[in-house]
């Protein structure tokens, strides 16, 4: 497959850290999912459809695509152009058991998993921001063009569950 940039970029030549949208954005979006779980009760394990997840799956994945951009930034600082390793997430929900976890359970850890990123997204050096890493379907990005596709789905599935964007 041919190369593709994830992601088009802002302007040519190096963005800095504006580049990344806030890491306050990033908070805000895991405090927004803490008071949905903890306010909420049984319904938070129903699904709208059989074709959509509950608002605790959606959580859940949110929770762990945190966790995989972490993991995959810090790949991209410490390695030179690595390769993901293909991430299922429709694997994940039923492996992880999503519609089965705790809604308290889960803010908790998706508030403390949303931090993490946040603040290695605002700690990457100018130099960092052009860096590389691949994707298992051939897409390329920057540390630069990441940050920005990482905040698109918490950001998105916040408002799948909601109607509401935390900013």
């Amino acid at each position: 497959m041919g190369t593709r940039v994830g992601v088009s970029r802002l302007r040519a030549g190096h963005p800095g850290r504006s580049a990344y949208p806030n890491p306050a954005l990033t908070r805000a979006n895991a405090a927004a999912w803490h008071e949905l779980l903890v306010s909420g009760g049984d319904e938070l394990r129903i699904r709208p459809n059989p074709a959509t997840w509950s608002p605790t799956e959606y959580a859940c994945h949110v929770r762990d695509v945190f966790v995989l951009f972490d993991e995959r930034l810090r790949l991209m600082l410490t390695q030179d152009a690595p390769e993901f390793a293909n991430w299922d997430q429709d694997a994940t929900a039923v492996e992880s058991r999503y519609a089965e976890q705790d809604p308290v359970r889960v803010a908790a850890d998706l508030a403390a998993a949303g931090a993490t990123p946040a603040d290695a997204f605002a700690a990457v050096a100018e130099d960092q921001w052009a860096r590389t890493g691949t994707r298992s379907d051939g897409t390329i990005f920057t540390v630069e063009s990441f940050a920005r596709y990482f905040i698109h789905d918490p950001v998105h599935h916040l408002w799948d569950v909601t109607g509401v964007r935390a900013d």
